[in-house]
Order: structure tokens, then sequence, then C-alpha cells
């Protein structure tokens, strides 16, 4: 795949947010490893389905375009930041169609037997039940589990893109004000457990394996709590 480098996208696109060449260079160099950090745990999810260094020069991208937007960074600029390089990262991801199909099926298999044995059990399913119903190993069990996850978290992240694109038109840090809120309420409709792993998560900055062995959890486990928190925070966010 061939990917514009950070030289040439600066020579098409100067913008005029107040930052003079230098500036932007040192702000780059600055919060390059938060854009790497942002890399690794994408990459993570989508099973290296995109080159790592392709997907830095995008999220570098999108810092850029975030630096001419936002102007001088500022304690709020980190997580304006962040949904910015997600966001140039997502786009790349789904020009990709970085899910296998083999992937898709297994997704669309795992959450067919999901309400199967929701509807069967009155609860959440354990992963061995899982594996009975879908008649496969642990192993295989716990892949598609993670595949499935990756796609609710990537498809969280494009709606927190969505969001603040949504909020462009509004100075910096009103746009800010408006999505930390709406953030925050939609926390608070998660349980406890929850809600717990969405921070460790995206403020800890915890991969799933991380965070379950804190919580004493199954990696499995942390998935099925992560994709259900994911799901209420998602129509909390976007109820149409």
């Amino acid at each position: 795949m061939s990917t514009t480098t950070y030289t040439e996208y600066t020579q098409v696109q100067r913008a005029s947010a107040g930052l003079a060449p230098a500036d932007e260079r040192r702000w780059m160099l600055e919060y390059g490893p938060m854009v790497r950090r942002v890399v690794r745990k994408m990459n993570s999810h989508t099973g290296s389905a995109i080159d790592s260094d392709d997907l830095e020069q995008i999220g570098l991208m999108g810092l850029l375009e975030a630096l001419r937007r936002y102007g001088e960074p500022d304690d709020e600029f980190p997580h304006y930041a962040v949904v910015r390089v997600r966001g140039a990262i997502l786009d790349e991801l789904r020009r990709q169609d970085w899910r296998p199909r083999g992937a898709r099926q297994g997704a669309h298999r795992l959450r067919s037997a999901e309400r199967a044995l929701r509807r069967k059990l009155g609860r959440e399913p354990e992963k061995d039940e899982l594996c009975a119903e879908l008649g496969i190993d642990s192993a295989t069990c716990e892949q598609i589990l993670l595949d499935d996850n990756a796609q609710e978290l990537i498809s969280f992240d494009a709606l927190l893109a969505e969001r603040d694109g949504q909020h462009g038109h509004v100075p910096g840090h009103e746009a800010q004000v408006l999505d930390r809120l709406g953030l925050v309420q939609a926390l608070n409709a998660l349980d406890p457990r929850e809600q717990q792993v969405i921070q460790l998560y995206y403020e800890f900055d915890m991969s799933l394996a991380e965070i379950a062995a804190v919580l004493e959890l199954t990696t499995a486990r942390v998935c099925q709590i992560n994709k259900k928190a994911l799901q209420k925070m998602r129509a909390y966010l976007d109820p149409h």
C-alpha cells in the first residue's frame, strides 16, 4: 500500500491554525508516541491486517490535522487528538475492508449463539457454553470473541470520530465540553464492572488481556463485558 509521507502531506496542506512550521514539527514529535500507542492498540484488534508503519503514517496525518484545526495544544488537546488519529486510521481500515470474510462469518455465528443461549439461560452465556453451542474448541471460540470485540471497538471509535466531526463547527473548547459531557453520561449508564473495563481500556490505555489480569477474569469474559458496555454507550450516544 502506498502512503503519503508526512513531508508530502505538509506540502499539500498548509492550514492556518496559527502554528508556525517549526511549532508543528515540535508538537508532532511531542505527540508522536501517542500516535504509536493508538496504532499498536488498534492493530492488535485488526490482526495486523494493515502494516503498522502505514497505519502510523496515517495516524500522523490525523495528528497534523488535529494540530491545524485546534491550534496551540493545551490540557484538552490530547483527547481531541486521539479522536482525530483514531478517525484517520478507521477511515483507512474501512477502505481496506480489514476483516476477512471468515472473521465476519464467525462473528455472525457467535452473535446468533449468544442470543439463543441468552434466551435459554436468562443470562449471559459463559465461554464453555458458547463452545458447546458452536461445536468448537476453546481457542477457536476465544479468537472469534476477540474478532467480534474488535469490530465493536472499531464501531465505537467510528462513532466517536463521527461525533467529533459533528462538533467540528464548534470552537475547540466548547466541542470538548460537549463530547466529554456526553461520554460521562453514557459511562454513568453502565454497571460498575462495565465502567471499570471501559475506563481501564480508554483512560489507562490497557489491552483486553491486561484488563483481564487486573480484574482476575478471562480475556473472553472481558471481551463480553466490553462489548456489552460499548453497545450500551453507543445506544446512549446515538439513539437513532
